[in-house]
């Protein structure tokens, strides 16, 4: 793929690029939420339910983001290519003789990969059967897509934020803290397997954690000028799955294959988010304070605030959703997958021990993940809050 991109101070901005929140980011924003709306359901549905089809109402939110994305982003691209009174032609860049934003053309590549996805994903149940693991290949192929599709959107969001001024840049702003919140709720999707209640005292929830959720974080505190854009970020996270706890055990499910272990006669939700919110206000309160550090050093300091923030919190936290004061529809530690042996550490309401040898270990490589993880989101933050285009 070759693109022509020119400095970005260069721009000039036509005046009716500032009438307004254009539909296509809108609809962009429509698509992200439809898929990560759609991938809590789409589990709930294989734990509540089983795999009946591949069209259930689950799958058919997921992959609303692949169409509402090639629409949005098709239309962006085509539009701009072909009409010269385009308004983002000056914005644009070169990829094959089409024109169009940066964050279009990476974004209608994620939509073509999501889509391609799923005849994958349907060939691979019927070849290897039920399949309750979100780590699989077709997965593995849809959360590719998925990646890129919130990545361009972030990105269209950013130029369109800089390019633009007054209330608009502000909903820009917003947009993007949103768009950023769900690609929180989309990494700490990917990592639900490893991050159960079962396994918060040991070393793996807080690696995995740490490789991936300090990206949008820092993204959002360098890319846009709200003070408290990682709370922001992380409270949108913690709102939707409390929101679905809530919400989906309302409708009545029964499982449809086996082997049923657990009584199950409605959907199944997620797990109570992570306590990434407390990490992310301490987090907000720190940068506040170290704006002149330099970038590897605040990277540094900021996996270690994240870390002993998020230990000092969830540790205690995975005890008491343990005990019986836990068990009821705001923690949802009273719902269980069908297929869960009554024998797991889930089941009965024990966390997995981990030596402290091993722990210290684990908790070393976390820190270690995170300062790299801090460092990318500030870079990418940072370069976001220039782009144009």
């Amino acid at each position: 793929m070759a693109a022509t991109i020119s400095a970005a101070g260069s721009i000039s901005v036509p005046a009716k690029q500032q009438a307004g929140t254009p539909w296509y980011v809108w609809c962009a924003v429509l698509a992200v939420t439809s898929a990560m709306i759609g991938g809590h359901w789409d589990v709930s549905w294989h734990s509540s339910i089983g795999r009946d089809t591949f069209w259930t109402p689950a799958h058919i939110a997921i992959y609303m983001c692949g169409v509402l994305s090639g629409i949005a982003f098709g239309y962006l691209i085509l539009s701009t290519t072909f009409s010269p009174q385009s308004p983002l032609r000056a914005s644009s860049i070169r990829v094959w003789g089409f024109r169009g934003p940066l964050g279009a053309f990476i974004a209608a590549w994620g939509g073509i990969v999501m889509l391609t996805s799923a005849p994958f994903d349907n060939w691979w149940h019927n070849a290897y059967g039920l399949d309750v693991q979100i780590v699989s290949p077709p997965h593995m192929v849809l959360f590719l897509g998925l990646y890129f599709v919130v990545a361009g959107t972030i990105i269209l969001i950013s130029g369109h934020a800089n390019r633009v001024a007054g209330k608009e840049r502000t909903t820009a702003y917003w947009l993007f803290l949103y768009v950023a919140g769900m690609g929180l709720i989309m990494l700490m999707f990917m990592i639900m397997e490893f991050t159960s209640r079962a396994f918060l005292h040991t070393a793996r929830p807080y690696f995995v954690i740490a490789l991936l959720a300090p990206i949008p974080l820092s993204l959002a505190s360098r890319a846009t000028p709200v003070r408290y854009a990682a709370t922001a970020v992380a409270a949108l996270y913690t709102f939707v799955l409390i929101a679905l706890i809530l919400i989906l055990p309302l409708f009545p499910a029964e499982p449809k294959l086996g082997p049923v272990y657990q009584h199950v006669t409605q959907f199944i939700p997620p797990q109570f988010p992570i306590l990434i919110l407390a990490p992310a206000l301490a987090l907000d309160l720190f940068w506040a304070r170290t704006k002149a550090w330099n970038t590897w050093l605040l990277s540094i300091a900021s996996s270690a605030v994240f870390l002993a923030v998020l230990l000092l919190v969830e540790w205690p936290f995975a005890n008491f959703l343990m005990s019986p004061l836990a068990r009821n529809r705001f923690f949802g530690t009273i719902y269980f997958w069908y297929s869960l042996p009554p024998g797991s550490y889930t089941a009965r309401y024990l966390l997995v021990p981990q030596d402290i040898s091993g722990l210290l270990e684990g908790l070393m490589l976390a820190f270690v993940a995170g300062v790299f993880a801090f460092r990318f989101g500030f870079w990418r933050g940072d370069w976001m809050a220039r782009i144009k285009r």
